[in-house]
């Protein structure tokens, strides 16, 4: 019977064998997860197409005069998703909320006591923008529509609480949510993917066209920029095209993230959501 060997020699050998196997056993999965996330299928390809014409809808909606009104809903959703940020940030960093305002031709406002300021005045850009690339990447499935639409139902519930004095507010939030709940029990949820990846595309692209519509077109002193530049140095219009490009950042991310993980067809989507909550299993029991 041969000695055995030292252990410190079979920890060298097992290391030798790793760095030696390694990149052998890596390249399959490296070469796998290539084909799986570059790749764009026909299911793919027309949602990314959508979301294309989504950005010029709402670019010229959001510019052009006495039309961009028929974007007044959404955009108060996308504001009460920057006051939520600006919210939930101060509850995690000590901060009390007193309350949220939204006003169709200033935009919102938070009245808060207390938090870290360095944290809190940027969270209300880079928060809705990262909700918008959350919902964004789930607008590419049904089933993750779905999802993202109960954690949404729960952001409503605490923008509610902390509005419960604004009626503009809480009319906003009811609407969301009963179009939210209404896409539901449409042909097994297929319409909600489309209405969530137009919120999340909005809501990605609001942070770009808000710093420049305050920072560069009117100069406002009062936005979450100024006050930050002011506090804590450099410029606001700095800040803002930082801001704006981390808002960009973060959309690309969440597009790029649910080609590599949404590789399902419609029928196939459709028929994962008909096993994930059936609506229309509800309404026949009802």
């Amino acid at each position: 019977m041969a000695p055995a060997a030292p252990r410190g020699d079979l920890a060298k050998l097992a290391r030798r064998a790793l760095v030696t196997a390694g990149p052998a056993l890596a390249q399959p999965a490296v070469h796998h997860f290539a084909r799986r996330g570059l790749s764009v299928n026909h299911t793919q390809g027309v949602t990314l197409g959508i979301v294309a014409v989504y950005v010029v809808v709402i670019a010229l909606l959001w510019n052009l005069p006495y039309v961009r009104w028929v974007l007044w809903p959404f955009k108060m959703l996308v504001i009460a998703f920057h006051e939520f940020g600006h919210a939930i940030t101060a509850c995690c960093t000590g901060g009390r909320v007193k309350s949220i305002s939204l006003d169709p031709h200033e935009g919102g406002v938070t009245h808060m006591l207390g938090g870290i300021q360095a944290i809190t005045l940027p969270a209300g850009y880079l928060g809705s923008s990262l909700i918008g690339a959350l919902l964004t990447f789930c607008g590419f499935n049904i089933v993750a529509s779905k999802i993202a639409s109960i954690v949404l139902g729960v952001c409503f519930l605490l923008t509610l609480w902390w509005a419960r004095k604004d009626w503009l507010t809480i009319v906003t939030v009811l609407l969301a949510v009963g179009l939210l709940v209404a896409c539901w029990f449409i042909k097994h949820a297929e319409p909600l993917r489309f209405v969530v990846l137009f919120i999340g595309v909005m809501s990605s692209l609001y942070s770009v066209w808000d710093i420049c519509d305050d920072l560069i077109l009117r100069k406002v002193n009062s936005s979450d920029a100024s006050v930050f530049a002011q506090r804590y140095g450099g410029s606001s219009q700095c800040w803002g095209i930082l801001w704006s490009f981390i808002s960009l950042f973060l959309m690309i991310c969440g597009i790029l993230a649910a080609l590599a993980a949404f590789k399902q067809d419609f029928a196939q989507q459709e028929k994962d959501s008909q096993d994930f909550i059936p609506t229309v299993k509800m309404l026949l029991k009802m």
